[in-house]
């Protein structure tokens, strides 16, 4: 109880000081009349990270004087509403949700958690509808809103490049990855070219290939093939997602600005290289640092879980020692194995260190989670299991010392903001570049072998937690916050980034 009242008094503190900084970001919001209110249509990738990015931004655009359509797939248009409630989508006079017909099966819950199925269904079906909501919303007899003045698409939605063209309006393109994981997406066709993909075969997985340093990429100093994002690790020539890498960094340059959630100073050397190859590049993260610094309420209560947050995972937060709670998050796609989950388990379980572990209903690959009773038994008075959370106020509680997370972006730049050091096991995706910048770029991580045992988790977790490699990383994890904190404070990269991409696009 004690613990509880400390938090909501730390709270009121925390938006007495958002209030008092609201001053500055407020002026940095346009002066838009009324009359003349822009419009932006705001379309991510239909998976719970790029919803997720996505929605950040268009609330800063929002609190900046632009009238808000967010445009969900009507797949994941029910989940919101079942995670969040029918009153959820309602959003604000001049903040509302579309939905458009994406193809996917309705009774297939888990339709979402399949990325060949996504990207395939983005690019088959979503056009024709996005362009006619487009016209809905352009038509001033059915329309109370704004005309659409500039859209505001996912990088990885090309549907929306055609769209834009279609309708002559101005498209930015949010690429909510890091921006050396684009870099490696951007150099897929030059891989090809050079022979170094498609594999030969999958014997190519594991003869030491995938160790090759590729040494002529902009920006990015002794990269190997394993540390570029995964889909460079197909045999098939005709890979899908491979090839639907390739048309979306190809099709970058045909967008009005690229936008990337991240900062100058976490990515300078890329962040360099691309500004030579793009005629506009805005780096505006971490987002959720940019919001925290207005007090909307009302858009506050705007949220996009397709999972409900179990909030109750706070409270025991709070029953917790300061830096002592190992916070386990796989993300919202990542899948392991029944055996996988019990190796994580076991290592948590004799590690010593409370640990608040996520497992979302379909984590386990065809199977149901479920641990062995001697864990329960364990670890009943040091560990909170929960289906889904609100991570930022997770890796923001003072409990929590460390994050074993699958090194999705989202995952490592709230884990950046926060100050929190990280265990990385990448899956698939950005997520293999994300864990090696992690690890030794930025020296905030430590990896663990995908090949996951006991004695690993165990032995990697006390390092972590307690042992002097563990410090060292917090040591700049908290330098890494403090430099996110100026990226997004007045007069800051990030924030001048985002004043920018305002008046030299979206208002342009």
């Amino acid at each position: 109880m004690q613990r509880s009242k400390q938090r909501e008094k730390g709270q009121k503190k925390k938006k007495k000081k958002k209030q008092e900084k609201r001053g500055g970001f407020k002026e940095m919001a346009c002066n838009i009349s009324a009359d003349h209110k822009p419009h932006a249509v705001c379309i991510p990738a239909p998976a719970q990270s790029h919803i997720k990015s996505v929605l950040k931004l268009a609330k800063l655009l929002h609190y900046k004087g632009f009238h808000i359509t967010f445009v969900n797939t009507e797949f994941n248009h029910r989940r919101l509403l079942k995670s969040r409630g029918p009153d959820s989508m309602n959003g604000l006079p001049d903040f509302r949700f579309e939905s458009i017909p994406d193809g996917l099966p309705p009774s297939d819950e888990n339709a979402t958690q399949n990325t060949y199925a996504i990207c395939e269904a983005s690019r088959k079906n979503l056009l024709g509808p996005f362009n006619d909501l487009l016209d809905k919303l352009n038509d001033t007899a059915s329309s109370d809103a704004p005309p659409v003045t500039c859209i505001v698409s996912d990088g990885f939605m090309p549907v929306a490049i055609d769209a834009a063209k279609m309708h002559e309006i101005p498209i930015a393109l949010f690429f909510t990855i890091s921006a050396c994981s684009f870099m490696g997406i951007e150099q897929f066709q030059a891989l090809k070219e050079k022979g170094l993909t498609p594999l030969k075969d999958e014997s190519f997985l594991t003869n030491g290939y995938l160790d090759k340093v590729v040494d002529w990429i902009p920006g990015m100093r002794d990269i190997k093939l394993r540390d570029l994002p995964s889909f460079v690790r197909t045999t098939d020539p005709n890979d899908f997602m491979f090839n639907f890498c390739v048309e979306c960094a190809e099709r970058a340059s045909e967008g009005s600005a690229v936008i990337f959630h991240t900062f100058d100073a976490l990515e300078q050397e890329v962040l360099n290289a691309l500004y030579s190859m793009f005629p506009r590049v805005y780096a505006i993260g971490p987002l959720q640092l940019l919001l925290n610094k207005i007090q909307e309420d009302d858009l506050n209560s705007i949220g996009c879980n397709l999972w409900k947050e179990e909030v109750e995972c706070l409270q025991w937060l709070d029953s917790q020692k300061p830096n002592s709670v190992v916070y386990v998050n796989f993300g919202s796609v990542a899948v392991a194995t029944k055996q996988q989950l019990i190796e994580f388990g076991t290592g948590l379980a004799k590690s010593g260190h409370p640990f608040l572990w996520i497992i979302r209903p379909d984590m386990i690959a065809g199977d149901c989670a479920i641990l062995p009773p001697e864990f329960t038994e364990e670890t009943k008075d040091r560990c909170f299991i929960s289906s889904w959370c609100p991570q930022e106020e997770v890796l923001d509680h003072p409990s929590v010392g460390g994050f074993l997370t699958h090194c999705g972006w989202s995952s490592v730049i709230e884990s950046i903001s926060s100050g929190v050091p990280m265990l990385c096991w990448p899956s698939f995706g950005d997520q293999q570049t994300n864990c090696r910048y992690t690890c030794n770029e930025w020296a905030t991580g430590m990896e663990i072998d995908s090949n996951v045992t006991r004695e690993n988790v165990e032995k990697q977790v006390r390092e972590l937690m307690e042992g002097e490699e563990g410090k060292k990383m917090k040591k700049k994890a908290m330098e890494w916050k403090k430099l996110a904190e100026e990226a997004t404070g007045p007069g800051g990269s990030s924030s001048m980034n985002l004043d920018r991409l305002v008046t030299e696009v979206l208002l342009s």
